[in-house]
C-alpha cells in the first residue's frame, strides 16, 4: 500500500505527527528502528513546562508556546498531565535574586494568559522554611511558588501512538529506515529493514518526515545539524527527601529539580555536551556525584549518597546547531525552539523543540505537508482540520490502571495488555518504557524474571527465549543510565 506520509522516528514528535496526519485523513506509516520512546522521549525530566529560566534568556515566544501547550495536554490527556507546584528559593549573592524571581513569575502568569494551573506567589524566608523545613537556611532570602505539570514521557508517546493507530496510522517498532530514492511520479521508494528478522522491504510514500531526535542528522537526505547535550537523572525514595512540591535547585545559572514522583523523587538534570554513541548514553560517576552534591547543598540534613539511588537514567537533547551555538556557549544557553525544514521536495526535517510543544510541532509539520500535497493535486478528498488540541488521546477506560504518572500495579494483566495492545517485543520494552517498573523499584531483577514468564506465555516465546530475554535485560540495565 502506498502512503501519503512516512514518519521516521517513534519518539514523541514522530508519534504526534502520525496522530495528527491520521486524524486528518492521510494514509500514514511510522517506523522506529528501536522501541517506541527508546531515546529522549523516555529519558526526560517528565515536566510539561513553559520554562521559567527561558524568561531570563528573553525567549518569551517559547515560554508562551509551551504555556499554551501544557494546558492543551492537560485537556486531552489528563491522566498524563498532573498540575505540580514548584518552589524556587532565593539566596543572597546567588545568580537568581528574589526580586528577579518575583518579577519573573508575574511575567510567567501573564504569558499563561491567567490560565495557569494555579496562581504564583512569593514567600518570605520564614514561610519558605515552614514549607520546606529541611531546606538550607544559610543566606536564604525567600522564594517564589509557581505551577507547571508532571507527565510520564514514555506513556505519552505510547498513548499518542495508540490514538494514531485508532485513526488508521500503521506503527512499527524495530523497523529501520535505511534509505529513500525519489521517484519523479510516485514520490519516494523507501528501503526498510526488520531488525527482529533481518528481512528487508520497500514502501512508497509521497512525503517523508525525519523526526528521529538525536539521530536526525545521520539520515540520508537530512540537512539537520545538531548539538547533543546529555541530561542525567537520579531516582531516590521520597522518604529520604520528603518534598511536597518540586524544588528548584541552582548551580550558578544552571537549574535543577527535585521532583516528587509518587513514593519517589527525581533529581536532575545535568546539561553537558555529548559526543559518544547515541545508543549508549550513560550516567557517569561524575554525573551522579554532581547531582548528589547539589541536592545535599540545598538539603544538607538529607546526606544523600550512592546507596540512596534506586535508579539512574540519561538521555540526549537534540538541540539545533547553527553558526552561533554549534560549539560556543554553554549547553544551557542553546535555544530549545524547534525548526521544520523542507530541504527536498517531499522530505521534511523536524528537529529541536521540547516535550511540552510536541503537539504544536506536529500540527505545523502536517500543515506544511497537506499544503504541498494539495499543490500536487494528490488529495482526491477533503481532509479534516487539525483536531489534536480538542480530541482526547484515549478514552478513560482505555488507560485506567495501565497508563498514568506513576507506574501501574505490578501485575500479569498489565503485561498482557502491553504485549497485546502496545507493541511490546522485548523484556526491557515492558520493564522500562511501558510500565516504568525498572526506574521505580529496587527489586527489578526478581520482577524482570516474573515479567519474562508472563511475556513468554503472552507472545508464545520458544523455550530458550525467556532466558535470552532475561540475560539481555540484565546486560542492558547493569550499565544503564
Amino acid at each position: 500500500m502506498d502512503l501519503n506520509v512516512l514518519v521516521i522516528g517513534g519518539g514523541i514528535v514522530g508519534a504526534g505527527i502520525a496522530r495528527d496526519a491520521a486524524m486528518r485523513g492521510l494514509r500514514v506509516g511510522l517506523v522506529e528502528q528501536h522501541d517506541f520512546a527508546f531515546g529522549t522521549s523516555s529519558r526526560s525530566s517528565r515536566l510539561l513546562h513553559g520554562g521559567v529560566r527561558y524568561l531570563a534568556q528573553g525567549r518569551l515566544g517559547l515560554v508562551r508556546q509551551a504555556s499554551v501547550e501544557k494546558r492543551i495536554l492537560h485537556r486531552i490527556a489528563p491522566h498524563l498531565a498532573e498540575p505540580l507546584a514548584f518552589v524556587f528559593p532565593a539566596y543572597r549573592g546567588a545568580t537568581w535574586p528574589l526580586w528577579e524571581l518575583r518579577l519573573g513569575i508575574k511575567i510567567y502568569d501573564l504569558l499563561c494568559s491567567g490560565k495557569n494551573f494555579g496562581h504564583s506567589s512569593a514567600l518570605d524566608r520564614e514561610a519558605m522554611l515552614k514549607w520546606a523545613p529541611r531546606l538550607n537556611p544559610d543566606r536564604l532570602t525567600g522564594a517564589v511558588r509557581y505551577f507547571d505539570a508532571l507527565t510520564n514521557d514514555a506513556r505519552l508517546v505510547l498513548d499518542t501512538l495508540r490514538s494514531a493507530a485508532r485513526h488508521g496510522a500503521i506503527a512499527a517498532n524495530y523497523l529501520k529506515f535505511k534509505d529513500a530514492r525519489p521517484e519523479s511520479l510516485r514520490g519516494w521508494l523507501c528501503e526498510l529493514e526488520d531488525r527482529l528478522t533481518g528481512q528487508g522491504s520497500a514502501i512508497r510514500t509521497r512525503a517523508i518526515v525525519n523526526a528521529t531526535g538525536p539521530w536526525a542528522d545521520g539520515l540520508p537526505h537530512s540537512r539537520v545539524r545538531l548539538r547533543l547535550t546529555k541530561g542525567v537523572h537520579l531516582v531516590i525514595e521520597r522518604r529520604r527527601l520528603p518534598v511536597a512540591d518540586a524544588v528548584v535547585m541552582t548551580d550558578a545559572k544552571r537549574i535543577l529539580f527535585a521532583i516528587p514522583w509518587g513514593e519517589r523523587v527525581i533529581l536532575g538534570t545535568t546539561d553537558t555536551d555529548y559526543r559518544g554513541p547515541i545508543e549508549a548514553v550513560r550516567a557517569a560517576d561524575g554525573d551522579i556525584e554532581y547531582l548528589l552534591r547539589i541536592t545535599n547543598e540545598f538539603f544538607p540534613e538529607a546526606r544523600l549518597d550512592r546507596q540512596d539511588v534506586i535508579s539512574t537514567y540519561a538521555g540526549l537533547r537534540p538541540l539545533i546547531a547553527d553558526g552561533r551555538n554549534a560549539g560556543a556557549g554553554g549547553p544551557s544557553d542553546v535555544s530549545r525552539a524547534h525548526r521544520i525544514t523542507n530541504p527536498e521536495p517531499g522530505w521534511w526535517d523536524v528537529a529541536g523543540g521540547k516535550l511540552t510543544t510536541y503537539r504544536l510541532m506536529a500540527e505545523e509539520t502536517v500543515d506544511e505537508i497537506v499544503e504541498w500535497l494539495k499543490r500536487l493535486n494528490e488529495l482526491n478528498r477533503r481532509l479534516s482540520l487539525c483536531r489534536t488540541a480538542e480530541e482526547p488521546l484515549l478514552a478513560p477506560e482505555e488507560v485506567a490502571g495501565l497508563s498514568g504518572i506513576v507506574p501501574p500495579e505490578f501485575s500479569r494483566r498489565a503485561v498482557e495488555h502491553f504485549c497485546a495492545e502496545e507493541w511490546a517485543v522485548h523484556l526491557e520494552d515492558v520493564m522500562i518504557r511501558r510500565s516504568g517498573w525498572h526506574c521505580y523499584f529496587r527489586d527489578t531483577r526478581e520482577k524482570a524474571e516474573q515479567v519474562a514468564g508472563w511475556m513468554a506465555a503472552a507472545l508464545s516465546w520458544p523455550a530458550e527465549a525467556q532466558a535470552v530475554e532475561i540475560q539481555r535485560y540484565h546486560a542492558l540495565t547493569s550499565h544503564a543510565g
